[in-house]
């Protein structure tokens, strides 16, 4: 049987209130409205402004077909600025079949448009209130990367199985996300004509709990590859963009307080794009130490420190000056105070400061924004207030 204090926030339907008999059909949804400023960069807004900017609405259910099978979904509507398109979205919508239901060993297989299981804060990173900050660290949780990273459309496995001196978790997924043209220029450039497209996302993971261990450690592999088809008229050409990377993370569950920790390397080659015949590959490496601390039932405070370097072989961006780039977009490094507080048994008003040097994980990605981004430093805050049932 799993250790449900190491799965505690890997539930994505895990809501409080719920009853304790389960229905054939629950539903379930959050409000959420905040206002947020990034002064001296875009990560907000082009302006810089405080912005209202931060709203996220959201239902989901999940539905009991048979004994063995159910239906799961989520439709949202978000609002975050530059972080991501505004607008309503399906974030997932699959079939969970439970292949495997023993004491020691359990395995459901999910069909359709599953979510993200890989990932530490992956499968909650799409509800305000089980992630643990309004921004999650930027070097993992790219906000720009959001759709694409939160589901896929294809086939996945997540397994259970308890072994003598622990527990182990093991999943795997093969798919790709429709990516929009909103997401496209999100991601790429505003300036782009044509179509991109995600050929498939294949990742597998497996986290690891020892018996009586407040520890938990795992290991995720992705490999992804993108492709664009340029317009008729277009700035950039055909091209096809391939995403390797390796996660090792860790986390620690203590009565009050809990640290959390993903480090990634990650090997990203372009083929085309920029040009006919560009190529170019680089590694980057980053990764956070986020810890939180519950002073009593009602107030937390969190801290994290996020590192990132997109060439792991100019880890400050010396090299972009050829091109024309300022260094500080080859790396983006940040401390983040923060804290919550439950008002209610359903309401919670969260607080966080981000201080920032470098831009690497500003939006788009690929073609950097140098006009409203001619700062090194810059920092960001947000207050959130959210409600859900």
């Amino acid at each position: 049987m799993k250790n449900n204090n190491r799965f505690y926030w890997f539930m994505p339907l895990c809501f409080a209130g719920a009853v304790a008999q389960a229905e054939p059909l629950e539903i379930h949804g959050f409000v959420a409205q905040g206002i947020a400023q990034a002064a001296k960069s875009n990560a907000i807004n082009n302006e810089g402004d405080v912005s209202l900017a931060l709203t996220e609405l959201g239902l989901n259910a999940k539905l009991d077909l048979y004994p063995r099978l159910k239906l799961s979904g989520q439709v949202v509507y978000l609002n975050g600025g530059n972080r991501y398109p505004e607008g309503a979205r399906l974030d997932y919508l699959f079939l969970d079949f439970s292949a495997i239901d023993n004491f020691d060993h359990q395995l459901n297989v999910f069909l359709g448009r599953y979510k993200n299981q890989h990932w530490l804060f992956s499968s909650t990173r799409d509800v305000p209130f089980t992630r643990p900050s309004i921004i999650l660290p930027q070097s993992v949780y790219y906000d720009a990367f959001r759709d694409i990273a939160v589901a896929s459309d294809g086939l996945a496995l997540k397994g259970y199985k308890q072994l003598g001196h622990g527990e182990l978790e093991y999943n795997w997924s093969i798919g790709s996300t429709k990516i929009t043209t909103e997401q496209a220029r999100t991601l790429l450039s505003p300036d782009i004509q044509g179509s991109s497209e995600q050929k498939y996302v294949h990742q597998a993971s497996m986290f690891w709990q020892g018996i009586g261990s407040q520890a938990s450690y795992g290991i995720s592999l992705l490999d992804s590859q993108f492709s664009y088809k340029q317009a008729n008229f277009d700035f950039f050409a055909d091209g096809d963009v391939i995403v390797q990377r390796v996660i090792l993370n860790w986390r620690y569950q203590a009565e009050k307080w809990d640290l959390s920790s993903e480090l990634f390397q990650e090997r990203m080659t372009i083929d085309g794009f920029y040009a006919p015949g560009f190529e170019r590959a680089q590694i980057g490496i980053g990764g956070y130490l986020l810890g939180r601390y519950r002073f009593d039932p009602k107030l937390t405070a969190l801290i994290s420190v996020d590192m990132l370097a997109l060439n792991k072989d100019d880890k400050r961006g010396s090299q972009l000056g050829q091109l024309g780039i300022p260094s500080y977009f080859g790396y983006q490094h940040s401390l983040m105070l923060g804290a919550s507080y439950e008002l209610g048994s359903r309401f919670r008003l969260q607080a966080e400061h981000h201080w920032v040097d470098g831009t690497g994980r500003l939006s788009p990605s690929l073609v950097p924004d140098l006009e409203r981004n001619q700062h090194r430093y810059w920092q960001v805050w947000a207050l959130q207030l959210m409600y859900w049932f």
